[in-house]
């Protein structure tokens, strides 16, 4: 395992050094050390490499990644694993807003609280956060999952369209055109894989959750409609 420690290697080299792994994987797994809270590590990985992060971290840690399985030890800022692609990311701790904002695809799992706005924009990965949810998290998801061992803040799923919800605990407030849907045995199935894929096979029943998802009311505008918009 390759250990590179930013008190001593600038994080732009360190950087460079992940992205060369794309032309040649000549080093499969990484520990990185002392990040202290600094943005933008482990950014823009395109390579089937492992990577340890030893600490908290500042914002977009593992954004606009593929590939890649990321480990970070700690917690993170603003918009961690934006814009994710593929691969696998888990934060031992908490997070900040807007993790795995306009993210396409792979597994995402938050061990502790995620902040307002998970899963924004979502396009396609999956999410699972242990803790609860902020605010306005789902807003505008357009596909993917996103799991809620805990509870879930004010306007869940505000203007979604075919994102998929599951939340074991409380839900504050349900955004625009997000309503509650049956819990089918085909849903918990689903949900029972992705469980599974986070490591918790076994230690959650797919059965305590409820399911949200889409009304369909605001895919075309409808002057019926109007106070929902915006």
């Amino acid at each position: 395992m390759k250990t590179v420690d930013l008190d001593v290697t600038p994080l732009r080299e360190l950087n460079q050094m992940l992205h060369d792994q794309q032309k040649a994987v000549s080093e499969p797994e990484w520990r990185i050390t002392n990040p202290r809270g600094r943005h933008a590590v482990a950014a823009g990985i395109d390579a089937p490499i492992k990577i340890e992060i030893d600490g908290n971290v500042g914002y977009y840690c593992a954004g606009m990644t593929k590939q890649a399985d990321i480990t970070i030890n700690g917690s993170a800022g603003t918009g961690v694993a934006e814009n994710m692609m593929s691969g696998r990311i888990h934060v031992k701790g908490n997070v900040s807003q807007s993790a795995g904002a306009t993210s396409c695809g792979g597994l995402l799992i938050i061990d502790g609280n995620a902040s307002a706005r998970c899963g924004i924009s979502n396009r396609g990965v999956d999410i699972v956060v242990k803790g609860s949810v902020g605010h306005m998290s789902a807003f505008m998801a357009q596909a993917g999952t996103l799991v809620v061992l805990g509870d879930a803040g004010d306007a869940l799923g505000d203007s979604i369209y075919e994102a998929r919800l599951f939340v074991r605990g409380g839900v504050k407030s349900l955004g625009a055109d997000c309503i509650e849907k049956p819990m089918l045995e085909a849903h918990k199935s689903q949900l029972h894989a992705l469980l599974e894929a986070a490591g918790m096979a076994g230690e959650v029943d797919p059965s305590a959750f409820k399911r949200y998802g889409s009304a369909r009311q605001l895919y075309n505008f409808k002057i019926d409609n109007l106070g929902a918009y915006g």
